[in-house]
């Protein structure tokens, strides 16, 4: 695989910040309140969703667990995971991105959502 072009790189950075800004947003969350639950101080965090840092799968992994979605989908805007097309994408990001629900549906959707992965993960371990 070639490298990426500094074009390409500051276009993928400028778009992760933006898609991390958006799911805070969403969240209704503060870059404060953010950047607390992500360990991450304030200014860096300001510097990703402004595309200006490059941050680490440390960092992704922080910014994604305060946004509760899953790191995957930010390693795949960061270009660090290649995009798999059989992946249905981040239902719990789907989820907070819908403005068509309110925050406790969205909380209760993805209560349901997560027992059902449970029961499937205890299902699977019983079987196995």
């Amino acid at each position: 695989m070639p490298p990426e072009s500094l074009e390409s790189l500051e276009t993928r950075l400028r778009d992760l910040g933006e898609f991390i800004r958006d799911q805070r947003k969403n969240a209704r969350l503060s870059l404060r309140k953010l950047s607390e639950r992500a360990g991450i101080s304030n200014p860096y965090l300001s510097q990703i969703e402004r595309g200006l840092r490059k941050p680490s799968a440390d960092i992704l992994q922080g910014i994604a667990r305060g946004l509760q979605i899953s790191a995957e989908t930010l390693y795949v805007r960061a270009g660090i995971l290649d995009d798999d097309p059989r992946d249905p994408g981040d239902l719990v990001a789907a989820i907070a991105a819908d403005p068509t629900i309110n925050e406790r549906q969205k909380q209760a959707l993805v209560e349901i959502y997560r027992s059902f992965q449970a029961e499937h993960a205890d299902h699977n371990a019983e079987a196995g």
